[in-house]
């Protein structure tokens, strides 16, 4: 096994857990950046929190190993590793005041008690919880309760964070409020953060990175907008957000262009590898917000796909307008911002629709239409 570049915190080569016959995650290759917000995101028992466990050291790979900043710790006990751990459950000493709470870390890694104060004052500010030192974690609200948890975890200065759904306990609002707040004390230190979660919204919001975990597998690593434009994979696809995703059969390849055609000047086209074929049968996808509705007849682009359809229905969601269109290829969402203009775009309007070519990714492709 090659060893990790210097600038990467955490290497997972070959990674594997099984439990009894349930194999939890299958031969992970992972490389994590210093100092990136690297996010795991997949639904309940993808694997996730198993790897974030092992990187931890609290569960032993069969296969593999784990690297941090280049050092093999794939047998090393949790406690000698340089990361720490942030649950859900914050696990506060409730006797205990914040400047105590933050102060055990130290303690345990016997850091002399001179630096203490120093590192603790810099670390309650850097959580914005200044002043509040000598309370106990009843007198705080939830947020609070999760930047002393941060706060106790960070002041040891670990090589990385990890942080298991820190978030789920606390309601909508807040959690918001938390997810920037996150983002900015991450910032501020350049700590390594590696953040599990089930919530697609906040890893698309908070990361630098996400790693889209599927049955113990990583189906897709990107940046936010990788992951959520060009999804690789229909688990990924219809993970991520709302989706178009429909198939196409290929009427013609020019270029490196695969066109579907559905009469006059109605056409799907998406870019396409050496492997696509006329006649192939492939499953294409386009966002909602990236297709333009416009009523009949409209000037449209010469390039990029077009449709022609009916509006079947149209859904009011806050911030957008949702339209439902049934065209000759399949039934397309279509999201407008609220406050767009679009009055003659109402319950059975033809509409043509539009949208750019490098907005339609292929999914997956299926054999050729038979003779």
């Amino acid at each position: 096994m090659s060893e990790a570049p210097l600038d990467t915190a955490i290497t997972l080569q070959g990674v594997s857990k099984r439990f009894g016959s349930h194999v939890a995650v299958h031969e992970l290759d992972l490389g994590i950046q210093d100092g990136e917000f690297f996010s795991l995101l997949g639904p309940s028992g993808c694997g996730k929190t198993t790897t974030l466990r092992m990187i931890a050291g609290f569960e032993l790979p069969d296969t593999g190993r784990i690297l941090l900043h280049g050092d093999d710790v794939t047998d090393t006990q949790p406690n000698k590793r340089r990361v720490n751990m942030v649950f859900q459950q914050y696990a506060l000493f409730p006797h205990m005041s914040i400047y105590d709470n933050v102060a055990f870390g130290l303690k345990m890694n016997q850091i002399p008690k001179g630096e203490h104060r120093e590192r603790i004052t810099a670390m309650l500010r850097i959580v914005e919880l200044e002043g509040l030192e000598r309370r106990r974690p009843r007198q705080l609200s939830g947020g609070q309760q999760q930047r002393v948890a941060l706060a106790r975890a960070l002041v040891n200065s670990p090589a990385a964070l990890l942080l298991d759904e820190p978030l789920g306990a606390l309601d909508v609002k807040l959690r918001r409020t938390m997810q920037s707040e996150l983002k900015r004390i991450q910032r501020e230190l350049g700590t390594t953060f590696v953040y599990v979660t089930h919530d697609q919204e906040e890893a698309l919001a908070m990361s630098d990175r996400i790693a889209v975990m599927n049955a113990g597998r990583v189906e897709q690593i990107g940046s936010p907008r990788e992951i959520y434009d060009h999804p690789e994979t229909p688990f990924v696809a219809d993970f991520i957000g709302s989706l178009n995703a429909f198939e196409v059969v290929v009427a013609e390849v020019v270029g490196n262009l695969a066109v579907g055609r559905y009469g006059d000047g109605e056409r799907v086209v998406v870019a396409a590898g050496t492997d696509v074929r006329a006649r192939d049968t492939i499953r294409v996808s386009v966002r909602p917000e990236q297709v333009r509705i416009d009523p009949v007849p409209a000037s449209t682009p010469e390039h990029g796909s077009r449709l022609v359809g009916e509006i079947a229905e149209v859904v009011y969601l806050g911030m957008f307008t949702q339209f439902k269109v049934e065209t000759a290829a399949a039934t397309i969402l279509c999201h407008r911002l609220a406050d767009e203009e679009l009055s003659a775009c109402t319950s059975g309007t033809r509409v043509v629709l539009t949208w750019p070519v490098d907005q339609t990714s292929i999914l997956a492709a299926a054999p050729p239409v038979p003779s």
